[in-house]
């Protein structure tokens, strides 16, 4: 599909057992976490690659060649320019990863993450075409958790907003909305995903996936009996 030029950006973290998704790690041990998030990972960057007219960027933290799927990541990210992660917490992480792409690519930057393995190319094409249109300044996608899962701006440098909002609570979301509508003004909601955190939140998003996808086949080893 066509997407309208911008970057869109992957904010990731490699998948290294006992360094990824913690939170999932108490449930289901380090080991199959750093799977599930190997496999949300190269699902999420299977839908950017399936964009046309797009600069592709990954914002990377954490060591590739320990992570699980160490050689597929590694394969796929050639397609991508790969930046580094700086700063302490993540709100200066994200921040930074904005202005660095902006710095390197010079287009409107659509940010998401790795926690939404259910994204499609369609929902980022749109979403990309919306932050292109000339009435809108950002896309913000809020997520269930009270977070978001998407974060786009026609002006990227405007996302140093960011610094000092409080990350992963329950009001994350709406504090980071509200700090948005002050600095880019005219903001369009896109809908609403489910983040991946904990083992409640696998099968649900597992569900939303077409048959193959790596997320989907890795999680339904993991589905209760019925």
């Amino acid at each position: 599909m066509s997407a309208t030029a911008c970057a869109v950006l992957v904010v990731a973290k490699a998948p290294v057992p006992g360094l990824a998704k913690t939170r999932l790690a108490a449930d289901v041990g380090p080991e199959v976490a750093a799977a599930i998030a190997a496999a949300a990972l190269l699902d999420t960057l299977d839908a950017v690659r399936g964009l046309d007219g797009v600069a592709r960027v990954v914002a990377l933290t954490g060591d590739l060649d320990l992570a699980v799927r160490s050689e597929e990541l590694a394969v796929m990210l050639r397609d991508f320019v790969v930046l580094p992660q700086r700063g302490d917490g993540l709100d200066e992480r994200l921040a930074a990863a904005h202005a660095d792409t902006a710095a390197t690519v010079s287009l409107p930057v659509l940010q998401i993450g790795m926690d939404t393995p259910q994204v499609t190319v369609d929902l980022l094409d749109r979403a990309a075409a919306c932050l292109a249109a000339d009435d809108v300044d950002a896309v913000f996608g809020p997520a269930t958790d009270g977070g978001w899962w998407a974060l786009g701006l026609s002006d990227p440098t405007r996302a140093s907003f960011l610094h000092g909002i409080p990350m992963s609570q329950p009001d994350t979301g709406l504090r980071t909305l509200a700090g948005l509508r002050r600095a880019a003004g005219r903001v369009v909601e896109l809908p609403e995903l489910t983040d991946v955190d904990t083992v409640i939140d696998l099968w649900p998003v597992a569900d939303l996936q077409r048959a193959g996808c790596r997320f989907r086949s890795v999680v339904e080893g993991l589905r209760p009996a019925r």
